[in-house]
């Protein structure tokens, strides 16, 4: 009963289109002109050839269209549009490039990773003779380490430092974030406690930055240490967001501690997102405890949060796991009915569902849609077939599942040739087989391999030829 309830209308299907004002009839052309080049961009993918039509047939490309174009690929992160539309307005004799189109310039290639295209923007600006400025500085150190040039982008860090121009807040910010994506944890770390204890700082760590110290400690496997920066945010009084409870939320493997982290950020005031809700979702599903699991989701839905397809994949994975196949079948259709089309992660979750029901013809079956439905299995979706023929003991149809998979092309992993050693039971020479198929493949055999062959070694010769092998 619970599950078909999914089947409601959902409050996020029902908005309504807002009624939108313009000034006057020359307000709405421009709008719908702008949203019209928009489009056009978008649907082609390059903006240069959009705008150069544009500018040919002589239709109006004033600079404020220019402008407003920009600043959308900027806020929607598209920055291999900003870049390209700001290196063809370098070409451009109508358009005067300034100072803040070269800074625009060099962020975007900042924020792609092209410290080549970064350094030679800076080399110009040099050559123009414009200040050194933080954000050009900020930019290029950006670049080298999204680039994983993070001894460069480190050198960068220090220079200005030392000589400047002065490291802002989004210096500091950037420079952390390239220590922990670059594994500098130690560098992160005293940069973060030069901030947090020097009193001749010019500004304090902000938010973000104790976001990535959490992270950072995360990473590294340090869970205390993430839960004392989050306790620092709330001494020093660093307003938290939903970001910072989701952080932690994210390394808690006990569905209690996710659960109790979860009602803080309630009885803060903070709204959950869709990551706060697919967290929770997935702490009770790994920990079968599916009515819960659901209930979250329906609080989402209730809430007015649009799931994302990850989460569905995870509420789909919490019936997954304990193969109640109605109920991921529910999900599954509820998928296509949100407008949230499934994946192959959607598929092969479902897939799963079966074979842990140990229904292989329903498996078959579901296996047949996959295809029909336009989608190519993969390793994955074989490997989760193997382990339901081997699961039911089999070993012909497990086999001839193997065959099916090397005929597409695809060779099998780790996951497959162990399953398959395993599924031979107590014939150790079959496992031989298997164990050295595994290597011959290019899937060197990982320890439960290791561990599988020597349990079925049993005869002083079948123990020596497992240990040397």
């Amino acid at each position: 009963v619970v599950c078909l309830g999914m089947l409601a209308p959902r409050k996020f299907m029902e908005r309504r289109r807002k009624t939108e004002v313009f000034k006057d009839a020359a307000d709405e052309a421009d709008q719908m002109n702008w949203r019209r080049l928009m489009r056009e961009i978008e649907d082609e993918g390059s903006a240069v050839s959009i705008l150069r039509n544009r500018r040919s047939t002589g239709s109006p490309l004033k600079r404020d269209i220019v402008l407003g174009t920009l600043t959308r690929f900027k806020q929607l992160k598209k920055w291999n549009l900003v870049g390209e539309i700001l290196e063809w307005l370098r070409t451009q004799h109508w358009w005067n490039f300034s100072e803040l189109d070269f800074l625009m310039l060099i962020t975007a290639y900042g924020k792609l990773g092209d410290f080549n295209r970064a350094e030679r923007v800076m080399r110009y600006m040099n050559k123009k003779g414009y200040p050194p400025s933080v954000i050009s500085h900020t930019a290029l150190m950006e670049a080298y380490g999204r680039a994983g040039q993070y001894n460069k982008a480190e050198a960068i860090f220090r220079r200005m430092q030392s000589s400047g121009p002065e490291p802002s807040p989004v210096t500091y910010q950037i420079i952390l974030k390239t220590f922990v994506q670059g594994d500098k944890f130690k560098e992160a770390e005293t940069v973060f406690q030069t901030l947090l204890s020097d009193e001749r700082s010019p500004f304090k760590p902000d938010q973000k930055m104790f976001h990535m110290m959490i992270y950072m400690h995360k990473k590294a496997g340090n869970y205390d240490q993430a839960r004392k920066i989050f306790a620092q945010m709330a001494d020093r009084g660093i307003p938290m967001s939903t970001v910072t409870f989701n952080s932690l939320m994210s390394f808690e493997s006990n569905y209690k501690e996710v659960s109790n982290i979860y009602d803080q950020m309630q009885r803060a005031g903070i709204q959950p997102d869709v990551v706060s809700y697919a967290l929770l979702i997935s702490a009770y599903g790994k920990a079968r405890r599916e009515d819960e699991a659901l209930a979250v989701f329906e609080e989402m839905l209730d809430a007015g949060v649009r799931p994302t397809r990850k989460a569905y994949n995870i509420l789909l994975d919490a019936f997954a796991i304990s193969g109640m196949v109605e109920e991921a079948r529910t999900v599954f259709k509820s998928m296509r009915r949100d407008r949230c089309m499934p994946d192959l992660c959607s598929y092969a979750t479902m897939l799963s569902a079966y074979v842990n029901a140990s229904d292989m013809d329903g498996a078959e079956r579901f296996f047949q849609r996959l295809k029909q439905d336009g989608l190519e299995p993969n390793v994955v979706i074989y490997g989760t077939l193997i382990k339901g023929y081997a699961k039911v003991n089999d070993l012909e149809k497990m086999m001839e599942t193997y065959e099916r998979m090397r005929m597409q092309g695809i060779e099998g992993n780790h996951t497959i040739f162990t399953t398959i050693m395993d599924a031979h039971g107590k014939d150790f020479g079959s496992a031989v087989v298997w164990f050295k198929e595994m290597g011959s493949r290019g899937s060197p055999p990982d320890q439960k391999a290791k561990n599988i062959l020597l349990s079925l070694a049993k005869t002083p010769e079948e123990q020596r030829e497992a240990n040397e092998l």
